[in-house]
């Protein structure tokens, strides 16, 4: 697996993307927006992303997962937990289900979430979490970055959480490399996901969610940006992991 470090740069990300008028009007509505969209079409979340990942999706997590260092009996908090898709894959490694807490802002996602028994679930965002400082050997955050607020702060909260010598692992989706590689990712994301999401979707909205999930791929910013906001945090050893071009993973520890 292919790993890309991180050059120097000083760009610090706040909104991680600038506000996409076609489906609200400003930043301010957007957090209500984004909302209540996963509140309406969380049922149907896992058998959408099933399609878009080709039915890999919870292999590849189990991977990357230990790619960033995961180990049995590990502390974990995943943030953006959703329907706990990286969250079930985290307590094969670690062992035990008590062991991983998960945190999300989404009712609707939590109450969808399919969950080994001892796992702890707390609403929550990712710019304030609800807990006392430290705990956590391991941070994961599953294709959950292009909706949280403010990325700097979120950052921040991440650091706060994590142990001395403890681990993040940011799964996302980034633009492919040159224009025929992005339009083919494009078309799949935009278009054909969202064809697909209409025939098998029990809510109506549930194809507009996934139009807006590639609008927000391709108007995040830059993986260095990101990264950069990483070091800025605190983080050290930041890098990126690139599978197939789009698949990203940045991983960062906070030091010793």
């Amino acid at each position: 697996m292919p790993s890309v470090s991180h050059e120097s740069g000083s760009d610090i990300v706040h909104a991680p993307h600038p506000p996409l008028t076609e489906y609200y009007d400003s930043e301010e509505d957007r957090r209500d927006w984004v909302g209540d969209q996963f509140n309406k079409t969380a049922a149907d979340y896992d058998r959408i992303e099933k399609i878009l990942g080709l039915g890999t999706g919870s292999i590849y997590r189990k991977k990357m997962l230990e790619l960033a260092g995961l180990q049995h009996g590990m502390k974990v908090l995943d943030v953006g937990m959703g329907t706990g898709l990286v969250a079930r894959q985290a307590a094969l490694l670690v062992g035990d289900p008590a062991n991983i807490t998960g945190v999300d802002p989404s009712p609707g996602m939590i109450g969808s979430a399919k969950l080994p028994a001892g796992v702890r679930v707390i609403e929550g965002r990712a710019e304030s979490i609800p807990l006392p400082d430290g705990g956590y050997d391991f941070l994961s955050m599953g294709y959950a970055l292009r909706h949280v607020a403010n990325m700097a702060d979120a950052f921040g909260e991440f650091h706060r959480m994590l142990n001395p010598g403890g681990k993040v692992c940011i799964m996302e989706i980034t633009p492919a490399q040159g224009k025929l590689g992005n339009a083919l990712l494009k078309g799949y994301c935009k278009y054909l996901v969202p064809a697909l999401a209409k025939l098998v979707a029990k809510d109506k909205d549930t194809a507009q969610l996934w139009r807006y999930y590639w609008d927000t791929i391709e108007a995040c910013a830059e993986p260095t940006k990101v990264m950069s906001t990483l070091e800025s945090a605190g983080f050290v050893n930041v890098r990126r992991n690139v599978d197939l071009g789009i698949f990203t993973t940045y991983l960062a520890d906070k030091a010793a």
